[in-house]
């Protein structure tokens, strides 16, 4: 899925604590990846169409080195991702053996990936820091993938942190985590989003100010025509 690069913008600029409410609003409430915080705190705010991946429980008869060199790989699977996409991988919640390192990162970012969200973990903190690929996991271990989970595909279904994701559905992640925004509510909630961002801050700069709550937040009439006015004037 390809998107205007001025709806995406619109995305990275809201807070995924705006964009969950907006869906709130909408109806739509199990968006937020649970076991997916930043990597690093501080990494730049992402959105993008989501690259979807799907691990499952290993087998030992799958789970060798040779399946470093399968056609469905990890490897195979970071070739496929396209400039601007972001990552977000099913591991199942798997917190004992990394699912990406420090060169598949370096691959991705280089291949112009946003950012790679996950259930899981990664390895090799130090150098997947290092390849400056913005990072949202549950985590560091040291074991391979291949120890205990199978890799089984890409660009299909999967449940991510207990949130169902569509290939071509956006993914927004800050340092509050990770959401993903419903291929058919992408443009509207990125409308949605950029009014309410202007919205809080009037808000809070009221606030900071010393505006009480009551009558500002949520706002009574009279405040509504306050910011309508301060719109006017900007």
């Amino acid at each position: 899925m390809v998107y205007d690069d001025r709806v995406l913008a619109k995305l990275a600029s809201a807070t995924t604590a705006t964009l969950t409410t907006v869906l709130f609003k909408k109806g739509i409430r199990n968006v937020w990846i649970r076991g997916s915080t930043p990597l690093v705190a501080g990494q730049p705010r992402v959105a993008g169409p989501a690259f979807t991946m799907r691990f499952i429980s290993g087998r030992e008869d799958i789970n060798t080195p040779a399946a470093w060199s399968s056609p469905t790989s990890t490897r195979a699977a970071v070739e496929s991702m396209p400039p601007g996409c972001i990552a977000i991988a099913d591991a199942l919640g798997r917190t004992d053996a990394g699912i990406f390192g420090d060169i598949l990162c370096a691959r991705m970012r280089a291949r112009g990936v946003k950012g790679l969200i996950s259930d899981g973990v990664v390895r090799d903190r130090v150098g997947v820091i290092s390849s400056e690929l913005p990072v949202w996991c549950s985590g560091i271990a040291a074991p391979p993938a291949v120890a205990q989970l199978a890799f089984v595909g890409w660009d299909q279904p999967i449940s991510c942190g207990g949130v169902a994701i569509f290939p071509g559905d956006v993914i927004v992640a800050d340092d509050d985590g990770a959401i993903v925004i419903p291929v058919t509510m992408v443009e509207e909630v990125a409308e949605i989003a950029a009014e309410q961002e202007l919205l809080e801050a009037w808000i809070l700069q009221e606030v900071q100010g010393g505006q009480p709550l009551t009558g500002l937040y949520p706002m009574n009439q009279e405040n509504e025509e306050r910011y309508r006015r301060s719109l006017q004037a900007r």
